[in-house]
């Protein structure tokens, strides 16, 4: 491992790029090696970057956003390092203004490493990027109590079941009944693949990894309901 780190920054606000590669030349062991104002730019320019970490804004305009670039580019990387090791193992941190859980969820889920905000001190950010640089997972801690809060925060039966459409909610019911995917599709005149369609569209919005977990949400809706 080199003992400089290197890093590339998309970000569309100058004067964010322009602070983020001062504050990172500022520090003995990084360097800001190039910067990009968008998804496209970076897309084309990132990887023939030799670079170990690549902040990324999510709300990059364009018709991509954070988020896209790195769940096009986190395989590519990894694809190479694998191919040739002696290639650095780029990992993504994304700076950011977005606070909400699905935002979040879904950078980490792409494949970003570390997930810090705009509002963060300067130490905060230079520490996360050592972080990173040394293999952990930087996230800030405002970020982590938001992620505590959403697993703790119980289950809305009302609102989760609400994103259902009407086809799904009635295999949902039917579900509840103890009927079979076959008769199922039987009971509504459908084939038996739409009806695995509709149920893991149903399990996405609920949540729910299961039959037994999403019949659980439909009855705790009713007992909210009176039944």
């Amino acid at each position: 491992m080199n003992t400089t780190a290197s890093i590339a920054v998309v970000e569309d606000t100058p004067d964010v790029r322009e602070f983020l590669c001062d504050l990172i030349s500022a520090e003995a062991d990084m360097s800001c090696v190039s910067t990009y104002r968008n998804a496209e730019e970076a897309l084309l320019g990132l990887p023939n970057d030799n670079v170990d970490i690549v902040i990324v804004d999510i709300g990059l305009p364009g018709a991509k956003n954070g988020i896209d670039l790195v769940r096009e580019l986190k395989p590519r990387f990894d694809e190479r390092f694998l191919k040739d090791p002696r290639k650095p193992q780029v990992q993504f941190m994304m700076y950011t203004v977005f606070e909400h859980p699905d935002k979040i969820y879904e950078s980490l889920r792409v494949g970003a490493s570390g997930y810090i905000l705009k509002s963060d001190r300067s130490i905060q950010i230079i520490d996360a990027l050592r972080d990173l640089r040394n293999n952990r997972s930087p996230i800030s801690s405002s970020i982590a109590r938001i992620l505590i809060n959403d697993i703790q925060r119980p289950l809305e039966p009302s609102l989760e079941i609400a994103q259902l459409t009407k086809s799904e909610y009635k295999v949902l019911e039917l579900l509840a009944k103890g009927l079979l995917y076959k008769e199922i599709a039987d009971e509504l005149g459908i084939k038996e693949g739409t009806v695995k369609v509709h149920v893991h569209h149903m399990y996405e919005k609920l949540h729910v990894q299961n039959r037994t977990e999403a019949v659980l949400v439909y009855l705790k809706k009713q007992e909210m309901r009176g039944g």
